[in-house]
């Protein structure tokens, strides 16, 4: 039988398999020997052991399509990345390092503004904007007034989508609705599941609805750029690709050199300031962090 790893607790990994039914499954001593170690998102085959119980072994971990590292999920289509439009005011910088980390790992990204009923929309308008023209698809919600729900089931539709943000910008909220329009989908996996304090701490996911799911992670206050070098992150700005032929300089870091494209359409306003000012940042952390 093969099924979804929908969640994985102190060594316990629940299979979702056709028919809305969950197990909950030990990984065989096996993948200890070859270090491997079963992760939500995987595709798997089970043995049943008890039917009345939902209880089985994972006997096999199919083919990955990829691994995320944070959040720690395979299989993902792409990164719905949530912050709130108000209430927390966003931290762009947060929002940068996600983008960053979500391209690094080649998961395409859209951007949910949630908590617009809170925002000034002037603002949210502009900042919004800032993204869009980088390329990120934008989709602005309320949960406390169900609002935007339809474009978000767009976005999420026939994808495996980890949702990701910091805490208290409504994402569970968010995923609450979702979740109420496809009860019959979800409840059981929830009575079976639930763990009360844990439930937020962990990765899981949630079929919505057919081949859509959504994967709920914990929240994040901070976020490290590892593995990237200092040279290669001008690469994860989509922005900068249009002027960067206008450097002198072929290896041009767009921070010291003089006659820099970047810089020059930054003056313009052609390049978010904000956004400028981020990669700045980064790239001093990320030339720090190499000397160490």
């Amino acid at each position: 039988m093969e099924g979804k790893i929908v969640k994985g607790i102190a060594g316990f990994y629940y299979v979702h398999v056709a028919g809305d039914s969950t197990y909950e499954c030990k990984a065989k001593g096996i993948f200890r020997n070859q270090k491997i170690k079963p992760s939500v998102g995987d595709n798997v085959q089970i043995t049943v052991l008890d039917e009345a119980e939902k209880t089985g072994n994972i006997e096999r971990i199919l083919p990955r399509k990829n691994i995320m590292i944070r959040p720690a999920v395979v299989n993902v289509d792409q990164a719905l990345v949530i912050f709130a439009a108000a209430d927390p005011r966003p931290n762009f910088n947060l929002l940068d390092r996600f983008l960053i980390m979500m391209q690094y790992q080649n998961v395409p990204a859209a951007i949910c503004f949630n908590k617009t009923d809170l925002a000034d929309m002037r603002e949210l308008n502009e900042f919004a904007e800032v993204y869009r023209a980088c390329g990120y698809r934008i989709v602005r919600t309320s949960a406390g007034e169900r609002q935007g729900l339809e474009e978000l089931k767009d976005v999420l539709a026939h994808k495996t989508s980890a949702v990701a943000g910091p805490s208290g910008v409504g994402k569970s909220s968010l995923i609450n609705c979702l979740q109420n329009e496809v009860q019959m989908e979800t409840g059981e996996i929830s009575r079976k599941i639930a763990r009360g304090r844990h439930t937020t701490r962990h990765s899981q996911i949630i079929p919505v609805c057919g081949d859509t799911y959504i994967t709920d992670t914990p929240g994040f206050s901070t976020l490290d750029l590892f593995g990237i070098e200092k040279e290669e992150l001008k690469h994860f700005y989509p922005e900068f690709a249009e002027y960067e032929p206008y450097c002198r300089f072929g290896g041009c870091s767009h921070i010291g050199e003089p006659d820099c494209g970047i810089k020059e359409a930054l003056a313009r306003g052609k390049i978010s300031k904000m956004r400028y000012e981020n990669y700045r940042l980064f790239y001093e952390e990320l030339k720090q962090a190499k000397k160490y």
